[in-house]
Order: structure tokens, then sequence, then C-alpha cells
């Protein structure tokens, strides 16, 4: 079995209880009256490190055997992975080396190391790195900690799925930003069981979209490396990945660059959130798509966006147009 059981997500809740911060998800009247539907939004923007992935990150260190704990752990990472591990880390007393491409958001390397993990970004892409990541785990007998995989990992994400239902148990539709498919999948694992009727709808950018193509062709499909705003989301999906897409989604929407920077300005006039590409994918899903089934949680992954890149949006006046 690759992926945990909804017990697994109790018990991963409960270990994290004071680790974790709860993030409110809030009724959003503006997306409401835009999508024609009851929409709220789960801020995960608003977790320690600034996204979700310090619950999976957490919850993999905490469940590690005492000897592989002393040796430490290696990750490969896009950025938000790497915050998670490297705060939870440095809390548990572990060493931590994180490979994170060279195109990695400033904000995301610096908080790493801010947290006293060792970074490698010399790969060019995240794919590299993570080849890297387990060449460098296995020469030194370390445990490598996937972003997107692995039993612990993926309960600790899908408490993000217990918090939406116990605070909204009437939800319908679950949004969620898919990358490689860890908080989908770990999401998923907790919603089939205790809410069948829920459906869990995928988003990724077009420039992002290797569990879109590849879920549609039923194999894996490589997608040219290309910069992206949702950097998070970045790479090439497994055999894996792909197993736990189709146990977790009931379908994808895909969005394009210039709909998640709209998204990305919206979300700061209308909630005074600032939110990264990655995190702005699943409210770009809503906006985009003409129906929906509420009410609806759509899932704020993460707020950890450069300055640079904030204001380069931000002075786009075309981009503040289309969203006025």
């Amino acid at each position: 079995m690759i992926l945990p059981a909804a017990p697994d997500v109790l018990a991963a809740a409960h270990r994290l209880r004071g680790v974790i911060q709860r993030t409110p998800c809030s009724y959003s009247a503006p997306l409401s009256a835009r999508a024609g539907a009851e929409i709220y939004l789960k801020w995960e923007n608003q977790q320690h490190t600034g996204s979700f992935k310090l619950r999976g990150a957490f919850n993999a260190l905490l469940t590690m055997p005492h000897e592989d704990r002393r040796r430490g752990v290696v990750v490969s990472s896009a950025g938000n992975h790497g915050l998670g591990i490297a705060h939870a880390a440095r809390t548990l007393g572990m060493r931590a080396r994180v490979f994170i491409p060279a195109t990695a958001p400033d904000v995301k390397r610096d908080g790493i190391l801010a947290l006293g993990a060792e970074v490698d970004a010399k790969q060019p892409d995240y794919d590299a790195a993570h080849e890297a990541a387990l060449a460098y785990a296995t020469q030194h007998r370390s445990t490598f900690v996937s972003p997107c995989t692995g039993r612990p990992l993926l309960a600790g994400q899908g408490t993000v799925g217990l918090e939406i239902l116990e605070e909204l148990p009437t939800v319908r539709t679950l949004v969620v930003p898919v990358g490689g498919g860890g908080l989908a999948g770990g999401i998923a694992v907790l919603v089939r069981a205790l809410a069948p009727h829920v459906r869990i709808i995928g988003a990724q950018s077009e420039l992002t979209n290797a569990m879109s193509l590849s879920l549609a062709s039923g194999q894996r499909t490589v997608i040219p490396v290309v910069p992206t705003l949702a950097d998070g989301l970045a790479g090439q999906v497994d055999d894996e990945g792909m197993l736990i897409g189709r146990f977790a989604l009931d379908e994808i929407v895909e969005v394009s660059e210039r709909e998640i920077a709209d998204t990305m300005l919206w979300l700061s006039r209308m909630h005074g959130a600032r939110v990264e590409g990655s995190g702005a994918v699943a409210t770009a899903a809503v906006l985009a798509r003409g129906k929906w089934d509420g009410p609806v949680a759509a899932i704020v992954s993460g707020g950890n966006v450069d300055l640079r890149v904030w204001n380069e949006i931000a002075g786009d006046v075309e981009g503040a147009a289309a969203v006025a």
C-alpha cells in the first residue's frame, strides 16, 4: 500500500497538535459571487513556514525510528517542502540537507538556510535536484523524505482535509493544487472514507500539467521544464504519483499563467492575502470554471512569493485591469 488509511490521518492530526497551526477556512463573499456557488478558502498560506508542506514533513520526521533521525534526512524540494523539513528538523534536533533547483525562489532558499538546514542549489530544475538528493541519501546512508509520497507524509497532508470536514461538514467539492499529488492523496484517503460524496478537483498550471496529461493518456507523460509562477507544482510525475492521482482526483482543471497572476492580484485586493502562484491555482480554477457544486472549499496552499515576482505581477497594469 502506497497510501495511508483514514486512521493514519487522524493519528497524524493528534501527533501534530501544538506543532502546526489550525488554519482558517473562511467564506469568500466575492469569490462566491463570481462563481455562483458558496465558496470557502482554506488559508494554508498562514501555516508556519508559509505552506501546508509543514504538516507532512513534521509527521514524517516524528514517525522515523531514532536511528534514522540520528543520521539525518535528505530531501528534494521546489522550496516549501524544504522549509517544512528544515523547521521540523531544527525542532527535533536533526540534520537536514535540502536539494532545490537553482531557479527556486529566493524567499524559499533563504528561509531554508535561516532554519539551519544545508542547501544544495546546483541543479538546473526540480527533477535534477530530486535525482541528486536520492544519490546523496544513498551515499551517506541518510533517509530520503519525498515531498509527494510516503504514508507518513501523506497522512500529515491529509490533516488539511480533516480540518475542512470538521469546519465545513456540508462541503461537496474540494479544489486542491496538484503537483506530485501528495496533498490530494492525503486528503482523499480521509475524504473517500468519511465523506465519499465529496468530489475532489485538482488544479494545475498549463505549464505544470504532468499529472493531468499522464492521467489523460494512461501513461507517464514528460512535460518540458519552463519558467512558471506555479514553481511549487513543477516537475514530472512518477508511477506512484499516477496511482495517487487516479485514486484521489475526480477531475483536473488547468489554468493559464495569466489566470494565476490575475488570481494572485485578486486574492490580494479582495482578501489582503499575498499568495504564491502554486497557492493561487485552486482559486484560479474556481474563477476560471463556470459551474460548481457548492459548498466548495478551495485550498490556498502557500504564500512564499519573492518580492521581485510580486512586484512584477502587481506592476502589470493589464493584469490588474483583467481582475477589476
